[in-house]
């Protein structure tokens, strides 16, 4: 009983952990380029009731399979036009992800405490809190495969031939690859698999029927849809499957050490997971010693995995926090659990230290750096103190006369997290938002453009942000082809050059709407895209404007 309480005292807290972490001021950010893509194909969905065969701007979109779409187009069914809606569905996502590693850790030590710390370390993990708060399709690929994994774990474990779990854990993996594809099998999976079979060596003696029936099942539910589309767009589905391929081996390929700050992608925890990786080899003795030896050795196959595909992102790195948290989650229990050497304690001071000044220094770095922010409000005054308070308290729990508070000193630090969640993201976000962003979003509520096709200057790119804003079908035209110009007027244009110029002689009128900036970024900085600048104009045939004012 006492277990069962302190398991949903645990829940309780990683849910509020998980609320601040991925779901408050999660608007801060405009859609950026690859949320724009993805909320744009859902767009065109439910615009066009096409769910097989997903479309971006009109153009067949199957590289990547349909199941985050399918998601987003549902979000889009009920809430037309909410992004906060569809980043919700990456923050349950990544909720999903921290409650299973939770439970996957508890498992493997037996302990709830490792698993509470590890779980929460992960749901403040920069990489994570970033992806849970966009419409991205990674999160989704990751938390099922880990709720794959966790089922996989409890079948191999438990006595009996395990067919509801084995089935759940095919289930979950299937799941995964209709989100990304194989991705997560080699990122997260693979790893996993290594180091689980090779450090806690666990065997499926007996089990194979039923894991047989999981990798039968994680084969059907994984490759419907891709066989659906080799039957039915042989040709499409072929040219595709070469492209992704060919994207992994030449399109941002980076050197072989490119990923070796990977701890950084951990944010505040970043110094602990390179000392918990460490501290394992200098400290011989110490509870869930095998587990802690697996996770490390899951980090590090990861790492190598990923570092040896030529194609490198640091999104990339998301399912390393996944071991990596257990890494961190480890090494705080194991602190907690015995008593730490002169040396342990002047390395765990070192790293807490850390923390203690981003607390401190916060609230000047805003009140300094961020724009219109140096008038004194109620509000900067409790950041102020908040953070303050936070980074004095986190000094105590370190240079304690009775030694180091570790728990008090965890929470602290995770609390400060959701300080910064909670009342700094939205004016940090000033540091680098575009204040004069004038979006093409607006042009939906324009009465003239209604039922009008969109149109842009061929000799221009296309921005998705710009097709999922406006959420329409924007294609190219050929402004020197004047039988297509008076084929489709009236229509809406947009171009990046001066319309009329664009325009002269070509017998047409022009209704001049607006020019509208799509660019997040300020003019000043070096991702500000000239590209997402367009006026946008009504074009209409001469001869018929002249019928409609002479009767």
């Amino acid at each position: 009983m006492l277990n069962q309480k302190k398991s949903a005292i645990y829940y309780v807290l990683l849910s509020i952990v998980c609320f601040f972490a991925f779901f408050i001021n999660n608007k801060v950010v405009p859609a950026d380029l690859m949320e724009a893509r993805n909320l744009a194909t859902a767009q065109e969905m439910v615009r066009t009731g096409n769910y097989l065969l997903p479309t971006m701007n009109g153009e067949l979109r199957i590289a990547k399979p349909p199941l985050p779409t399918w998601i987003a187009a549902g979000v889009e069914h009920i809430l037309p036009d909410n992004l906060v809606a569809q980043r919700c569905m990456s923050g349950l996502s990544a909720c999903i992800m921290v409650f299973f590693l939770f439970l996957l850790v508890r498992r493997l030590t037996k302990h709830p405490l490792p698993a509470f710390i590890a779980a929460t370390v992960l749901a403040s993990g920069f990489n994570i809190v970033m992806m849970g708060r966009t419409a991205t399709w990674d999160i989704y690929c990751h938390s099922f495969m880990l709720g794959g994994i966790f089922f996989f774990v409890l079948a191999t474990e438990e006595k009996g031939k395990q067919w509801l779990k084995f089935s759940l854990a095919g289930l979950f993996m299937g799941l995964s690859f209709l989100s990304k594809g194989p991705v997560s099998f080699y990122a997260l999976l693979l790893p996993f698999i290594i180091s689980y079979f090779a450090i806690l060596r666990l065997s499926i003696k007996g089990k194979k029927t039923p894991l047989f029936c999981m990798i039968l099942l994680i084969v059907i539910i994984s490759f419907w849809w891709p066989v659906y589309i080799a039957l039915f767009h042989p040709e499409t589905g072929l040219a595709i499957a070469n492209k992704e391929s060919s994207a992994w081996l030449n399109h941002n390929v980076r050197p072989l050490w490119y990923y070796w700050k990977f701890p950084a992608e951990a944010g505040i925890w970043a110094l602990f997971w390179v000392t918990s990786l460490i501290y394992f080899f200098w400290k011989k003795r110490s509870e869930c010693r095998n587990v802690y030896l697996f996770s490390i050795v899951w980090t590090l196959a990861g790492f190598i995995l990923l570092s040896l595909i030529p194609e490198k992102k640091t999104r990339y790195l998301l399912p390393l926090l996944i071991p990596g948290a257990i890494n961190v989650g480890l090494y705080f229990y194991q602190s907690i659990k015995t008593a730490m050497t002169k040396g342990e304690k002047s390395v765990f001071r070192i790293n807490g230290t850390i923390i203690g000044i981003v607390a401190l220094a916060l609230p000047f770095a805003l009140h300094f750096i961020v724009p219109n922010e140096s008038k004194i409000t109620m509000l900067t005054v409790l950041i102020t103190l908040l953070c303050i308070g936070l980074g004095i308290y986190i000094y105590t729990t370190l240079f304690n006369k009775k030694g180091i508070k570790i728990m008090p000193f965890f929470m602290a630090s995770v609390l400060l997290m959701m300080v910064f969640e909670s009342f700094c993201l939205a004016h940090a976000g000033k540091i680098f938002i575009n204040d004069e962003r004038h979006s093409i979003h607006a042009l939906r509520e324009y009465p003239d453009v209604q039922g009008l096709p969109f149109f842009y200057y061929d000799k221009e790119d296309i921005r998705m942000e710009l097709v999922y804003e406006a959420n329409q079908v924007i294609l190219p035209m050929n402004i020197e082809d004047k039988d297509a110009i008076y084929a489709h007027s009236p229509f809406v244009f947009m171009s990046s050059q001066p319309i009329k110029e664009l325009f002269k002689d070509k017998n047409v009128t022009i209704e001049f709407i607006d020019t509208f900036d799509n660019n997040w970024r300020k003019v000043t900085d070096k991702n500000y895209n000239n590209l997402l600048k367009k006026e946008v104009a009504i074009i209409r045939k001469k001869e018929v404007m002249e019928k409609n004012e002479n009767p």
